[in-house]
């Protein structure tokens, strides 16, 4: 059995105008590193009520593990009101406070954590001090950090973003977020050396960049690797930003090139904006289809 990887944080349902979908970040790379072969577990809550009921069947009927998503009685399952009006640029209104916001320390918590590859979060679970300081007491316990910014205003303050950074090993951002977080320090996000600056800044191994329809940016190694974007027929974009990682991170734990990696996490998150929905049923072959139908010329 590979080791693990835990996501940390929100479980709720995107409410769309066509019906209600699983969703929120963690969760949703959970669901996708399952799909393409990674043992994960999801550190999460819900309410005792029919929604918090239908993610667990959700989560069980897409084989994964809700050994750690905890069930509360005093706040309700989570919900994001989606605005799908532009398919590339998705707004989200996020009703607060709910279960996740409320996610509880338990010893055992520390242990799956400090047993497992990987510990995945994100910056909205932290908007609040309870799942916030369950968050900080499991960043110390973790072998490999992996911080997806995901800034959802006005969920998010700098200093939180920034204690993240510090405690992070990758990062990953889309390019309005990385434009927000240099502009704090006095950057410019079109400086060539800007993903270098902010890896040297926080002491990371990895920083990446999403750029929508244009493909990808991965700062490593001390070197800067490109991918352009694979052109698809966009349904909508929810999702496509959690499938990337969960692909990106599968490449690194399996040791791939970082070019290979970011090659692959872009015709994911692409493959999964054909569809509506953050997590629709995808295999690794449907990746490999996309791509070798695409025949897109990726530099070196």
């Amino acid at each position: 059995m590979q080791p693990k990887i835990v996501c940390f944080g929100e479980t709720l349902w995107d409410v769309l105008p066509s019906g209600k979908q699983p969703g929120g970040a963690p969760f949703n790379v959970a669901v996708h590193l399952h799909q393409l072969g990674q043992p994960v577990e999801l550190i999460s809550r819900v309410g005792d009520d029919d929604l918090g009921a239908e993610l667990v069947a959700f989560l069980h009927e897409r084989g994964l593990s809700t050994d750690y998503v905890q069930q509360g009685q005093t706040h309700l399952t989570g919900v994001v009101k989606a605005n799908v009006g532009d398919r590339n640029e998705v707004v989200y209104k996020i009703v607060q406070p709910v279960a996740w916001d409320y996610i509880q320390y338990e010893e055992r918590l520390s242990q799956l954590v400090a047993e497992a590859a990987m510990l995945v979060f994100g910056s909205l679970a932290a908007r609040t001090p309870a799942t916030r300081e369950t968050l900080y007491r499991l960043l110390p316990q973790a072998k490999f950090r992996v911080f997806d910014v995901n800034m959802r205003p006005p969920h998010y303050t700098r200093p939180v973003v920034q204690y993240l950074l510090e405690h992070s090993d990758l990062v990953k951002m889309n390019h309005h977020e990385l434009a927000e977080i240099l502009e704090w320090f006095g950057k410019s996000a079109d400086d060539d050396s800007a993903l270098e600056w902010l890896a040297t800044r926080f002491n990371l191994q990895a920083v990446c960049v999403t750029l929508g329809a244009d493909g990808a940016l991965l700062w490593t190694g001390g070197q800067l690797y490109r991918s352009p974007g694979v052109p698809v027929e966009v349904t909508d974009t929810i999702g496509s930003g959690d499938a990337f990682l969960a692909a990106l991170l599968t490449g690194w734990l399996a040791g791939q090139p970082p070019q290979e990696c970011l090659q692959f996490a872009c015709a994911t998150g692409a493959l999964v904006a054909t569809y509506q929905g953050a997590t629709p049923l995808i295999t690794p072959a449907d990746v490999a289809a996309l791509r070798q139908a695409q025949s897109v010329s990726f530099p070196s």
